[in-house]
């Protein structure tokens, strides 16, 4: 059965960064505070750019690394949580930026877990002849819905985007069938309080407990769906939401030799952009070689999950 592959990556983040001591004048908190219980040391601020500026930057440079011409994509989505424009959708703003003219084009907001619901989302389409060529991208302007006062979640919070562009692929074999899913009876331990101007809030402890013991067989799960073990993961990229987090996940699955992204050190917590933002930096640096199986795994707000393993570009 024929199938989609990542054919190409990119990313952006804005130029403006925000260490731990600078947010240290802001709250009664410290460098040493946020490190230990985050892993975080300095995110991306935006000023002026807003998140379709954020996305079309990241889903350019894709394009271009894909040698596709824009009238090629036949899908453009995007995943987000904090873009205050509802209606058009920031993947057609994208799409008219970019000089694609007649993709269809449609966010989705699945949280922390967007960028892998979307990537799902655009494989089902592309394995069902509806795109040959489709725009994936995560992008997000957390400050926007960031509480500056609350020193618990405005340590967290960054700005970026990252993008892929997926191609059919005829062996089936680039992306792997998803496993996804939602615990709403947790929903309110990430989320944004609803309003015009939402704030970002998090019950750290449940989401704590909640990740570190059931994202492992879901991984695991999208292993098996693959055809793999963890064993065979040349590289684990997860939701960036804190260290501590992701290394406990990594450890309890056995990936023991995966490269493991860990950007959130550099860029904090960026929402859907986050394991797009990772992945493609991963790759740019050549820390991860083409064709190597690679765990996508994304997991937050609603409680909600989603992943699946690519074939690294």
């Amino acid at each position: 059965m024929s199938g989609s592959r990542i054919a190409a990556l990119g990313h952006h983040q804005p130029a403006r960064v925000l260490t731990n001591d600078d947010l240290a004048r802001l709250v009664d908190t410290s460098d040493d505070w946020i490190r230990q219980r985050t892993g975080i040391v300095t995110r991306r601020i935006a000023d002026t750019e807003s998140v379709t500026d954020l996305a079309a930057a990241a889903a350019g440079k894709a394009l271009a690394s894909a040698g596709l011409a824009p009238e090629e994509i036949d899908m453009v989505v995007v995943a987000t949580c904090s873009a205050m424009d509802r209606c058009p959708s920031i993947a057609t703003q994208v799409a008219g930026r970019l000089g694609i003219p007649s993709a269809v084009g449609f966010d989705v907001n699945n949280g922390c877990a967007g960028f892998c619901t979307a990537l799902a989302t655009a494989d089902h389409a592309v394995r069902a002849g509806a795109a040959r060529h489709a725009l994936v991208i995560g992008a997000e302007r957390m400050s926007d819905v960031t509480d500056w006062t609350d020193r618990s979640s405005c340590v967290l919070l960054g700005d970026g985007a990252g993008a892929a562009v997926l191609s059919h692929d005829p062996t089936g074999r680039g992306v792997g069938p998803v496993v996804w899913g939602s615990d709403p009876t947790r929903g309110h331990a990430v989320r944004l309080d609803d309003g015009w101007q939402p704030k970002f809030r998090q019950e750290g402890q449940t989401v704590y407990r909640w990740a570190t013991t059931a994202l492992a067989p879901i991984a695991e799960e999208a292993c098996r769906r693959a055809g793999i073990t963890p064993a065979d993961l040349g590289a684990v990229v997860t939701h960036q939401a804190n260290l501590r987090i992701i290394e406990a996940v990594v450890d309890r699955l056995g990936a023991t030799g995966a490269v493991v992204a860990r950007d959130v050190v550099e860029s904090g917590n960026t929402s859907a952009a986050s394991v797009p933002l990772a992945l493609a930096k991963l790759v740019e640096r050549g820390e991860v070689p083409g064709g190597a199986p690679t765990l996508l795994l994304g997991f937050g707000g609603g409680l909600s999950w989603a992943g699946q393993v690519v074939i690294c570009p």
